[in-house]
């Protein structure tokens, strides 16, 4: 475990790590239940796929944060074994969700803490990408991420270790010159 962090919702800070796009990285960007919300609330402005799911958020959250495919999908599979969501027929093999009355029963309940919820999204959005293009952001922590999964994976080869540093250079030197 690291040492302490800034969270990246209120400034607080916290230690350790969890979530961040796509499973490492960044700490955690919801509390226990809080992700489960904005999925109802998401679902509760419009039917969406699980992969629509993951790129609302991270478009809400300015490319800072998206839940991988193996929280998401588990979600909704919950969401679903506790009435609160259910399958739309849609085409192609695409699962679409929307919620079920008792679904938007308990998204009127939660109301409040939803909208806060997408408020804290938009401010973090807002606090960490004044003036860094999302897309940036979001590329420079897949390269970080691949790096760090590759390297988890065991020792490189010495070609391997040139292959990676000549890409890291290439992109580096394109980057320069835009």
């Amino acid at each position: 475990m690291r040492g302490p962090r800034r969270d990246a919702w209120d400034g607080q800070r916290e230690h350790g790590h969890h979530g961040r796009r796509h499973g490492g990285g960044m700490r955690r960007m919801f509390d226990q239940g809080d992700l489960r919300l904005v999925v109802l609330a998401l679902l509760g402005e419009q039917p969406r796929h699980g992969y629509e799911l993951i790129k609302e958020i991270e478009q809400l959250s300015g490319g800072l944060y998206a839940p991988s495919p193996g929280v998401i999908y588990p979600l909704l599979t919950m969401l679903e074994e506790m009435g609160l969501a259910q399958q739309e027929p849609s085409e192609g093999a695409k699962k679409l969700f929307a919620l079920t009355e008792q679904g938007n029963d308990e998204l009127a309940a939660k109301r409040a803490d939803a909208e806060h919820l997408l408020q804290r999204l938009a401010a973090a959005k807002e606090r960490f990408s004044s003036g860094r293009a999302p897309q940036i952001v979001r590329a420079m922590e897949n390269l970080k991420l691949a790096l760090r999964l590759r390297m988890e994976r065991g020792p490189l080869t010495e070609a391997q270790l040139q292959d990676v540093a000549a890409a890291i250079d290439a992109a580096a030197q394109a980057i320069e010159r835009s």
